[in-house]
């Protein structure tokens, strides 16, 4: 159980003098540090296990740590099966792999993730398609994938965005009609559920990442899961140099994707606590948006009624300068950070694709297979608004560690929030 020592500022007293006097960021007393919890987190477990795989002297391939790991991921998420690799980016490229999908395929991409979800895309010489997201969830919009498909559309890879679930029923229908595979990015929600069902369960292959800021981590590392035992086979041999798995699966080209045994029992001592962090994460992030309901110019994420557990990897809000005087975003941010004594990590948003200098596949060699294909992939061609804005002007993401706090100590957030508010004009004066 975490244990947070913490002082609790009584929210009456705040408008009482001291804290209200002037902002912190000129000087002004400050409403104090949260006091947050470190992350990574870890204890004695994941000492234990390290020392079992040191020890042992396997540290590779297939070993105790790693069956381990994937059976209780493939429990935990109620998937037939579940594969460890090497880290997320590369479980996403062998999820379409595994899928069949090459050149002259089409896969529907957000405009709003991590550059990956359309790098691997190129790396199987298929063609990444843009998509806006959804104003009120930051996630893609259902009605854009549609006006997106055409007979090369062969896959969809909605990606779960920081605090809040892909309407599965809409993308679901879409990919149905129209024969579709769908890969979910589930690189932030290791634990979210749609009606009931965890996220990377509802698709095809799900694919998740442990990369050590994610809320379940070892490092480095990712899981992919699926319901069908080919599949599972197949990405088996796939991330083993493309050897067969336990005699199940002709030998084919690929290579190596394996997670070490370090990394699975780092892993394996996280998930056995990550079900007690999503439930403290949701319920401290549902208090704290009761808190902030009618707070001028800050919005939380819309979520659906079908979201039946929302895992947060960053609590988002939505801010809008026209509601506060035209103070932008990033200013707001630099007086929230400082009334906070900076104990709170707010991470800018991803890039939109179109505009990103890390997904920039025109500069890379091994893209240039023809001059259709080097069209064909050009992000410039695409305008995406609804993302743009959301980068520029719009997105708060609070670090989910943050959420692991005492609700009541989180709530100086609010109380700084309000402080701001209240002296409002000295943003302008500055």
């Amino acid at each position: 159980m975490l244990q947070v020592t913490h002082d609790i500022i009584d929210r009456n007293s705040i408008f009482m003098g001291e804290y209200m006097s002037n902002l912190a960021i000129n000087g002004g007393k400050s409403i104090g540090k949260v006091d947050t919890v470190a992350w990574p987190h870890f204890g004695d477990r994941e000492r234990e296990y390290l020392n079992q795989v040191l020890e042992s002297g396997y540290w590779a391939y297939l070993g105790p740590f790693e069956e381990r790991l994937e059976n209780s991921f493939a429990a935990f998420c109620g998937a037939e099966h579940a594969v460890a690799a090497s880290n997320g980016t590369h479980t996403l490229r062998l999820a379409l792999e595994a899928l069949g999908i090459g050149p002259g395929d089409e896969v529907i991409v957000p405009a709003l993730t991590w550059q990956a979800t359309a790098s691997v895309v190129l790396d199987v010489n298929a063609i990444p398609i843009l998509v806006d997201i959804d104003p009120e969830t930051y996630t893609i919009d259902p009605q854009k994938i549609k006006g997106a498909l055409n007979i090369n559309t062969k896959c969809i890879v909605p990606v779960h965005l920081y605090s809040c679930v892909c309407d599965m029923d809409e993308i679901s229908e879409i990919a149905q009609k129209n024969s579709l595979h769908i890969i979910e990015d589930c690189a932030h929600q290791h634990g979210s559920e749609w009606m009931g069902k965890k996220v990377g369960t509802i698709g095809d292959i799900g694919s998740f990442s442990l990369q050590g800021s994610k809320i379940l981590n070892s490092g480095e590392g990712g899981l992919l899961t699926t319901n069908s035992k080919i599949l599972y086979e197949y990405l088996q041999s796939l991330k083993n140099c493309g050897r067969d798995y336990k005699n199940s699966t002709n030998v084919m080209h690929s290579g190596n994707y394996r997670m070490t045994e370090f990394q699975a029992a780092v892993a394996l001592a996280q998930l056995e606590r990550l079900d007690e962090q999503n439930k403290l994460r949701q319920k401290t992030m549902n208090y704290l948006e009761t808190q902030i309901q009618g707070t001028l110019g800050i919005k939380t994420m819309k979520r659906s009624r079908k979201i039946t557990m929302q895992a947060v990897y960053q609590w988002t809000l939505k801010y809008d300068e026209n509601e506060w005087e035209g103070i932008s975003r990033d200013r707001f941010l630099e007086a929230l950070s400082a009334e906070l004594d900076g104990s709170v990590m707010f991470n800018m948003p991803y890039r939109p694709l179109n505009k990103s200098p890390l997904y920039n596949p025109l500069n890379k060699k091994t893209h240039k297979s023809s001059e259709a294909y080097i069209k064909s992939i050009n992000p410039g061609q695409y305008s995406m608004p609804v993302a743009e804005k959301a980068y520029d002007k719009e997105i708060i993401n609070v670090h989910h560690n943050f959420l692991l706090s005492v609700p009541e100590d989180c709530m100086k957030l609010i109380y700084a929030i309000e402080k701001i508010r209240k002296n409002i004009g000295e943003l302008h004066e500055n």
